[in-house]
């Protein structure tokens, strides 16, 4: 089943396009990154997606008209964006009870929800939280309706590893449970870590589109094979039938230490697609 579907959608601002003839789809239960830079359009794609603008073309979110939503699309979906709002001078709990009674979501699983995000405390104002632990506030909410679809425009940015390495888990958790995710990021490692499927943005345009590790594959140029033998001294073969022989000679004389092959990240990609580089 398809949860998004998206064909040859156009966006512009005062004469400017910003999405170029988008198409794309995100079926039910899947984890879909939408990658690029600052300015390439990806948060621009989330406000379509979720009735916030007008666009030119289709755009269909859980079988319904992005242009013709209305609030009872809310009930469906959860939002986490870099401007999502938390109320600073309310505690954890008492933030999450306020949405918890627009959503008509009963305040008894607040306190499982705030655990499950790593929020224990939850009497802490939430003016007082730091960066990654506001995120996990904001996430916290985005997920105490327990949406169909989650939309996440750069969950992790500014994050320090440890935190954005628990979120990757809870959405891991979230995606394993049906959940199905639109995360929009510009850490292509990121993404190569949680997407079953990526699109690469540039200047409006999907350049790419595919499953990480096939993309990786498909651009590998160079085909290579690196050994480093357990004497210090590397070497690289050429990865064709040719040089099996002297592969394998390498690991009969049990002398690998590593053995690396040539495909690039998903960051090189873009760049070799785009002459590009990302946000750091």
């Amino acid at each position: 089943m398809i949860s998004i579907c998206i064909e040859q959608l156009v966006k512009s601002f005062g004469g400017k396009q910003v999405l170029n003839k988008i198409s794309l789809s995100v079926s039910e239960g899947e984890l879909f990154g939408l990658l690029g830079p600052s300015g390439a359009g990806k948060t621009t794609l989330i406000k379509i997606l979720t009735g916030q603008l007008s666009y030119s073309g289709d755009a269909h979110i859980l079988g319904k008209s992005c242009d013709r939503l209305d609030r009872s699309i809310y009930a469906d979906i959860g939002i986490v964006t870099d401007n999502s709002g938390i109320y600073e001078r309310l505690s954890c709990y008492d933030n999450l009870r306020l949405f918890a009674s627009l959503h008509g979501v009963k305040k008894d699983i607040i306190p499982a929800i705030l655990t499950r995000v790593g929020l224990d405390n939850k009497r802490v104002q939430a003016g007082k939280l730091s960066k990654g632990m506001r995120q996990r506030l904001i996430l916290a909410r985005a997920l105490l309706h327990n949406p169909k679809i989650l939309f996440l425009d750069e969950p992790t940015s500014g994050l320090d590893p440890a935190t954005a390495n628990d979120i990757h888990s809870l959405l891991l958790e979230l995606k394993a449970a049906g959940t199905t995710i639109f995360l929009t990021t510009h850490n292509m490692l990121e993404a190569h870590k949680l997407c079953d499927h990526v699109a690469l943005l540039c200047d409006g345009k999907i350049v790419e589109y595919g499953v990480p590790d096939e993309l990786c594959r498909k651009y590998n140029d160079k085909n290579t094979i690196t050994i480093l033998g357990k004497d210090g001294h590397s070497v690289c073969f050429y990865n064709t039938p040719k040089y099996a022989a002297a592969i394998a000679d390498y690991f009969s004389r049990d002398n690998v230490a590593a053995i690396h092959s040539s495909e690039p990240n998903l960051e090189t990609v873009f760049m070799k697609l785009t002459g590009k580089e990302l946000d750091r």
